[in-house]
């Protein structure tokens, strides 16, 4: 489950490279370091950001650092995100590519989010789970600070986020992304957030005020996942397809074991 919640997650990232909106190419600011800006400024483009998206496809590149025991393991593939006229969203991440100890390998894991369902499949294990996430005709913000499974603070006022996280700017190092803002968030003792991250950065590129990167570190500081984008299309002309957020068909095929998970009462 963790792995899934950090799959869905990418939907929040933005881009480190090229970006094109509506047709129009921006190109992040060559600049070194961080670039300026207030906290509350930033906070403020992450709100209006997520109030004006409607959908996007990229590439995603995911690293998952095992902190106690060491080493790493990236996973790449594509995602789509598309949020529907009556205000539900849908959101499909395909990663086809692993890299352990510097070996890439084809090894394909699928996550769609539809209506109230997830969709969980492992093609090498050669099974799917579909998960209600949802109750009927229940909707859910899926990016509200201390409601949403997805903790980031787009679409969300500058006073909500402060309401759930103390919010800092580190100093800036040699690794930051350049030409973006780097924000570091601490859930506030006591909150729903507070008992599941020790902190999430982000990392907000000041040409297209979107995340450029997203940090994640768990409660117990186990883990550590990093995201990032690229080749990302905004709110594309004429917008993502249905072909975008399909499953390949299974129906007939050896081997494949399917369950369905649904909600409790």
């Amino acid at each position: 489950m963790r792995m899934i919640a950090v799959a869905m997650t990418v939907i929040l990232a933005g881009c480190v490279a090229s970006i094109t909106a509506g047709g129009q190419t921006l190109t992040p600011a060559p600049a070194q370091g961080q670039a300026d800006g207030s906290i509350d400024q930033v906070l403020a483009q992450l709100d209006q950001v997520g109030k004006s998206l409607k959908e996007f496809s990229g590439k995603v590149k995911l690293v998952e650092e095992d902190n106690a025991m060491g080493g790493d393991v990236t996973h790449a593939g594509t995602v789509a995100f598309q949020k529907k006229p009556d205000g539900n969203v849908r959101i499909h991440v395909v990663f086809d590519q692993r890299i352990a100890n510097n070996v890439r390998s084809a090894d394909k894991t699928e996550y769609l989010l539809d209506d109230r369902w997830l969709y969980d499949r492992n093609y090498r294990a050669k099974n799917e789970v579909k998960r209600e996430v949802l109750k009927p005709g229940q909707k859910m913000d899926l990016f509200k600070l201390g409601e949403g499974p997805f903790p980031l603070p787009i679409g969300q006022s500058p006073a909500e986020v402060h309401n759930v996280f103390d919010v800092s700017k580190p100093a800036p190092a040699k690794d930051d992304v350049p030409g973006a803002i780097h924000l570091l968030l601490k859930p506030k003792s006591g909150t729903d957030l507070e008992r599941k991250f020790h902190s999430i950065e982000v990392y907000v590129d000041q040409k297209t005020h979107m995340p450029a990167r997203v940090i994640t570190v768990d409660k117990k500081q186990q883990h550590t996942s990093t995201t990032d984008l690229t080749d990302l299309v905004l709110n594309p002309p004429g917008g993502l397809k249905e072909a975008d957020f399909a499953l390949p068909s299974i129906d007939g095929q050896a081997g494949w074991q399917r369950h369905v998970e649904e909600m409790r009462q």
